[in-house]
């Protein structure tokens, strides 16, 4: 007599860089065995790899989850993990005011969510000519990086451009050559270029601020957390 299957919930939740509705459900004790070896391995490759066969399979497949921008995968996992196993996480805080003070603190991953800038926007304007589409890095470019150093950092903005528009012409970003992004980058000024760094330093983010009391100075302070590596237990 085969054994019964046991059916697991449905959730739903809306992607940030779409608006799209999707379905997921909690993970399995297969996959949480996935996520727990590639935290005591320490090795980034081995985590992005469990992420990507944990939300493969809890999205039922359904998602190019390779292609997705790394805060969708982020804020997927995070929803993923509190349906599993409980949205309440511990962790220990550095106190800003003293900078070495841990606080016990309880994290609500149900609170936690994509903050978006209010003056991102996914197109620089180089000059009157001259402007760029942009997109996000996805998991396979981050994944990539080796380092950051200025080559591999350079890597991942040529990555990032969709389309160059030149007036009237359009050149998709996949069409351009390594060589040619990168001399189009290195030819700009250092204010144009900074707008290209806006779009990175402002783009979509997991972030969550937390209070804190330094039980030594009673002083309250916020603490950032950004970053899916911070809400691992």
């Amino acid at each position: 007599m085969a054994l019964p299957k046991l059916e697991a919930p449905v959730h739903s939740l809306t992607l940030p860089s779409s608006g799209e509705q999707i379905k997921f459900r909690p993970f399995l004790v297969k996959e949480q065995k996935l996520l727990i070896l590639a935290e005591e391995s320490k090795n980034q490759d081995d985590l992005y790899d469990a992420l990507k066969t944990i939300i493969d399979g809890c999205t039922f497949n359904k998602l190019p989850v390779s292609g997705l921008p790394m805060f969708d995968i982020e804020y997927l996992f995070l929803r993923i993990r509190a349906k599993s196993v409980g949205s309440k996480i511990n962790v220990n805080l550095i106190c800003p005011d003293d900078k070495k003070t841990e606080v016990a603190t309880e994290i609500d991953l149900d609170d936690v969510n994509v903050q978006i800038d209010e003056k991102h926007t996914n197109i620089i304007q180089i000059n009157d000519d001259i402007k760029l589409v942009m997109q996000y890095p996805i998991m396979d470019d981050v994944k990539k990086l080796k380092d950051t150093s200025t080559l591999e950092m350079f890597k991942i903005i040529n990555k990032c451009v969709r389309e160059l528009h030149h007036g009237e012409n359009i050149y998709n970003g996949p069409d351009i050559s390594e060589k040619e992004l990168n001399e189009f980058f290195e030819s700009m000024n250092p204010e144009q270029f900074m707008r290209v760094n806006d779009f990175f330093d402002t783009m979509p983010r997991l972030r969550h601020f937390v209070k804190v009391i330094n039980p030594n100075t009673k002083v309250e302070s916020e603490v950032l957390m950004e970053g899916l590596e911070n809400f691992l237990e």
